[in-house]
């Protein structure tokens, strides 16, 4: 894991360097995307279709979402993709982005060991369940690194009137390792934590935990794209990275591959299209 993890920051920095002279360069668009998608593989899948169709380059960086944005905030980075709406929108009022626009999304699920200790399993409600883990002083993992995850953990949290903290609440110190890191360790461990239903999807062979609580509305986990200001960074290749997000939210493009990314795997798509183009053919009422 160590290598890795070195590998991948090496590849950050390479990226990183590259993209100040590529960036203004037609034909190339350097992203930052939150790990959830990039690890369930559909972040490359987009890419290298669009690029099959349009001749334009995309290549990305996986971060945890706050970093993300950090990282944005430098100007190196011409589009975002993330999923913490107040951070976003921060994003966005400090000047570095543009706009949110709705590309997809999915959920996050309640996961733990099959003895369940806490009892939490078949609860409707996140909020009921993680008041049955502070109760019970079940362990809980949680990713602790500003990463869309650990936001949205975070608001459950609040939601159920519970500040978590040790010695049940454990922060993962490798959790901006991503999902996929995080629930193996849960697995290890036999705890439970909040993860988004790809990750588990694209992990259930290798790990034995269970799906404990799902479909409660307030774990919608909804991931935007952003465009990076060119106003503010006159470097970026905002052209390029907008076209990228045509044919992203285009019901006949980059839609459909999402509607469709992981069912024949998994019997059911990782994803959920949810531009709003996709929305309007649909006749999704806003």
């Amino acid at each position: 894991m160590r290598h890795k993890l070195q590998s991948v920051l090496v590849v950050m920095l390479v990226l990183g360097m590259a993209t100040l002279a590529q960036a203004q360069t037609k034909g190339f668009v350097f992203m930052a995307s939150t790990i959830g998608p990039v690890d369930a593989g559909i972040v490359a899948v987009l890419e290298d279709q669009f690029e099959k169709e349009t001749g334009i380059r995309v290549r990305h960086v996986g971060a945890g979402t706050g970093a993300t944005l950090k990282m944005a905030e430098k100007g190196n980075i011409d589009l975002v993709m993330v999923h913490a709406k107040a951070l976003e929108e921060k994003f966005v009022a400090d000047g570095y982005g543009t706009e949110r626009i709705d590309l997809m999304y999915n959920d996050f699920v309640l996961v733990g060991p099959p003895s369940d200790p806490a009892k939490i399993r078949g609860m409707k409600t996140a909020a009921e369940a993680l008041k049955a883990i502070a109760a019970k002083q079940a362990t809980f993992v949680s990713r602790g690194d500003k990463s869309g995850t650990h936001v949205a953990e975070m608001v459950l949290w609040e939601g159920a009137g519970i500040k978590p903290a040790a010695p049940w609440y454990v922060v993962y110190e490798k959790g901006t390792a991503g999902n996929a890191a995080t629930l193996r360790y849960v697995n290890e461990k036999q705890v439970y934590t909040l993860i988004d239903r790809a990750t588990y999807l694209s992990l259930r062979k290798e790990i034995a935990l269970d799906i404990l609580v799902e479909n409660d509305k307030a774990m919608l986990n909804f991931i935007t794209l952003i465009p990076v200001n060119p106003k503010k960074f006159p470097r970026v290749n905002h052209k390029d990275a907008m076209s990228f997000v045509k044919w992203l939210t285009n019901p006949n493009k980059g839609q459909k591959i999402i509607s469709t990314f992981g069912k024949d795997k998994y019997g059911s798509p990782l994803f959920f299209a949810n531009s709003k183009e996709w929305r309007k053919k649909k006749g999704i009422k806003e």
